[in-house]
């Protein structure tokens, strides 16, 4: 009785083993990992652009304000205890720097919808082949061709 009851658990961890490989061999799967992986690459990039080039202007053009070091310090409850911090700077940067990634992710997203559409554009214009000029003598033996076929079909 126990040898039956084990066996059905090792078959079910195998079944179970068996439908999770073809569920992580599945292309939608992969695409995905391919997606995240390249999307942390992206968001490195665009953070990186934010951070390092675009607040450091907008910071010259607002007169070096920081928002990061704006807080409040709160009184302690506890005599041994550091006093708790109210960050609202960061969360003032943080809101920024999300508009700034949108506008930057917009801008990115608007120039390859534009490379898209002028490609196919010029796919649609794109002349077509010439058709080959059918010769003088082709064109008098199908005419020759279809005037003996009405004869024929006359009689």
């Amino acid at each position: 009785m126990k040898k039956k009851e084990e066996k059905k658990k090792t078959k079910l961890k195998i079944s179970i083993i068996k439908e999770f490989k073809e569920f992580i061999s599945r292309g939608s799967v992969m695409d995905l990992a391919v997606g995240i992986i390249i999307g942390s690459a992206f968001t490195a990039i665009v953070n990186s652009v934010v951070k390092d080039i675009i607040t450091p202007l907008i910071g010259i053009l607002i007169g070096g304000i920081n928002f990061s070091s704006l807080k409040i310090t709160l009184p302690s409850i506890y005599s041994n205890a550091e006093p708790p911090v109210f960050a609202y700077g960061l969360f003032i940067q943080a809101v920024i720097n999300f508009f700034i990634i949108a506008v930057c992710v917009f801008i990115i997203i608007k120039f390859l919808n534009t490379l898209k559409s002028r490609i196919e554009q010029e796919k649609k214009t794109e002349p077509a082949p010439p058709q080959p000029v059918t010769p003088a003598e082709i064109l008098l033996l199908e005419e020759i061709r279809d005037l003996l076929k009405q004869k024929n079909s006359e009689i």
